[in-house]
């Protein structure tokens, strides 16, 4: 091996690496679209203390906190094929389980996860709004939907979105374990490129600048609209 940094596989690689960036935002787009408004839905049964979803939730979020994302991705990758297998044995579809792209595993893995970390997000961004704004809305005429919709979410939403950026930013790197499921993400593409000569330092140098990139540019975007909702945050008397 040749001494010092490969600075010509450095920058190709950077190039290779950013060629994934499509499929991490993809995953982690389609992850958010499934949990906001689960994660929304479900905290509002623990708000509400409905009593068996109330505890659903809580096994749920203790579940997915208790254990690695990894070994999420290892147990669903394993598993999910093995209970569709059985149901295309028994109805005999004509489905070749084992040539499913991962994506639909990514999808299912880092939903499951998000999902249960927005559920306490907005648990406690929802507890932070006045209950009397709801009672006045409803004393005015308002129905719950509308209720929420213009006077409760937006003040909630002012709470929760530094947190649902630092999920989004979390969820951005965990895609970064797809690898684990031959997703073709930064990562994997990356680490194949680096097969080839050994040059594994230059490709994890390139996979952190794009992660930085990547996160730096989302954390911004995320900044610009919490300044919009400024407007909605509810100062008391």
């Amino acid at each position: 091996m040749s001494e010092g940094l490969n600075y010509k596989f450095l920058v190709d690689t950077f190039f290779i690496a950013l060629s994934g960036v499509p499929i991490t935002l993809f995953v982690t787009a389609v992850a958010l679209l499934v949990a906001l408004p689960l994660g929304f839905l479900l905290a509002l049964t623990r708000i509400n203390q409905i009593p068996i979803l109330n505890r659903f939730s809580q096994v749920y979020v203790s579940f997915v906190r208790g254990t690695p994302i990894i070994i999420q991705i290892f147990i669903v990758y394993a598993s999910v094929p093995l209970i569709l297998t059985a149901f295309v044995e028994k109805y005999n579809w004509n489905i070749q389980i084992y040539e499913i792209n991962p994506i639909w595993y990514a999808f299912i893995v880092f939903s499951f996860s998000t999902t249960a970390i927005l559920i306490e997000v907005f648990r406690s961004a929802l507890s932070t709004v006045n209950k009397g704004q709801l009672e006045a809305a409803q004393a005015v005429g308002l129905t719950n939907f509308q209720a929420y919709r213009r006077i409760v979410i937006p003040q909630a939403m002012v709470v929760a979105l530094p947190n649902i950026c630092t999920a989004t930013v979390n969820l951005i790197k965990a895609t970064s374990l797809g690898y684990a499921m031959s997703l073709q993400e930064i990562t994997l593409k990356a680490k194949v490129a680096a097969n080839v000569g050994y040059n594994y330092v230059e490709a994890y140098l390139d996979i952190f600048l794009v992660y930085i990139i990547l996160c730096s540019l989302v954390e911004f975007g995320f900044k610009l609209y919490e300044k919009r909702l400024r407007k909605y945050k509810y100062v008391s008397a």
